[in-house]
């Protein structure tokens, strides 16, 4: 009998699916809300998980996914510079409104809105990532590679 996924995680398999990928969503028991939860439950390295996070650019209003190793926090006023804009916070009703997801399940894919991505290069020391899945509880893995060619985003420095 084939497993039921909740449905926000189900769209994330099936955005997989119909793009011709292999990777499979898995739920798990405890929360993956946070990269050391996510860690915890899925026996890994923090460092593993590629933990999405929203913000909103300041002058252009536009959604900037960072995906971030779980073990950095993204140096805002370096990515700011970089992208000649300032990132502001995504409360939750706008990341919600540009992905289709609630912060805590929030995928690097299968979005409502394009959205400019940036991955973190520290991401590329491991073979195999776990990224969000739609749902608190649900991730899936995939390689940095993957990663990228998902997101078509940018490596670079994030720390």
């Amino acid at each position: 009998m084939p497993r039921e996924l909740k449905e926000s995680a189900q769209r994330v398999q099936s955005w997989l699916s119909d793009l011709g990928y292999s990777n499979e969503v898995v739920e798990l028991p405890d929360s993956t809300r946070t990269a050391e939860e996510a860690a915890n439950a899925i026996g890994c390295e923090v460092a593993q998980i590629a933990k999405s996070i929203i913000f909103r650019l300041k002058h252009s209003g536009h959604p900037l996914l960072v995906v971030a190793s779980g073990v950095n926090r993204v140096n805002e006023k370096q990515l700011s510079h970089q992208l000649n804009d300032k990132l502001g916070k995504a409360d939750a009703d706008f990341v919600r409104e540009c992905t289709g997801f609630v912060i805590g399940g929030v995928p690097p894919i299968g979005h409502v809105k394009s959205i400019t991505t940036l991955i973190d290069e520290d991401l590329f020391q491991f073979t195999t990532i776990w990224a969000a899945a739609g749902h608190p509880k649900a991730v899936f893995a995939l390689t940095p590679d993957q990663l990228v060619e998902m997101t078509q985003g940018q490596v670079m420095a994030i720390k």
